[in-house]
């Protein structure tokens, strides 16, 4: 890491870069003697010793422990307080929504669909679940929505989440239908990277894409 470091102009302290990547334990270990996810850190080190403003980082967190992929959470998120752009990739969904402000989706070397994690979730259809009772009648399913019954349990997707629940709602009431297990979630990030996975168009309903 000294040699490194002798290399550029404004290098950070080597103390300082070790602990960022939580190796100052390790200082005077030889780098074969490093495990694999401890040189995956030192990787993270060596490339943060020169303080750049745009950092790449390919998958920074395979290999690590759960305490080490979080150190390497909060390193990235250290290095955007302090103005760096860090363009990162990853498999990890929780990843990239504990860290990131934009997302590109990406299939066969194409992006398919980016934005704010809120921009697409909302590309995809809202679900609203429910369970019947036996003798309960089937609600009327909303205009725009589609519905998938299995026996008593019920699911519908839509883009109205609100006006649609507060339907559904309405009609239970004026029913006296209770709505058992009823769950009601917008779309979500998970959502649309599965969508893009299988090929589907992530802004087609789920009835387009069958």
């Amino acid at each position: 890491v000294r040699t490194w470091a002798g290399t550029l102009t404004r290098p950070r302290p080597v103390p300082e870069a070790l602990a960022q990547v939580g190796l100052t334990g390790r200082a005077d270990v030889r780098v074969r003697s490093l495990s694999g996810g401890e040189r995956r850190r030192l990787d993270l080190a060596l490339a943060l010793l020169g303080r750049p403003g745009v950092v790449v980082l390919d998958e920074p967190t395979t290999g690590l422990d759960p305490e080490s992929r979080r150190q390497v959470w909060a390193l990235v998120q250290g290095l955007v307080a302090d103005g760096a752009a860090v363009l990162l990739t990853t498999h990890h969904l929780e990843e990239a929504e504990e860290l990131a402000d934009r997302v590109a989706i990406m299939r066969a070397g194409q992006i398919v669909l980016s934005g704010t994690q809120a921009e697409i979730a909302e590309t995809q259809p809202a679900t609203i679940r429910f369970t019947l009772d036996d003798d309960a009648p089937q609600p009327p399913v909303p205009a725009g929505a589609q519905a998938i019954r299995q026996g008593r349990r019920v699911e519908w997707h839509t883009r109205a989440l609100q006006p649609v629940s507060a339907e559904l709602l309405a009609w239970a009431a004026g029913h006296g239908v209770v709505l058992r297990t009823l769950l009601a979630r917008a779309g979500s990030l998970e959502q649309a990277f599965l969508a893009v996975a299988d090929g589907a168009d992530p802004h087609a309903t789920a009835e387009e894409n069958r």
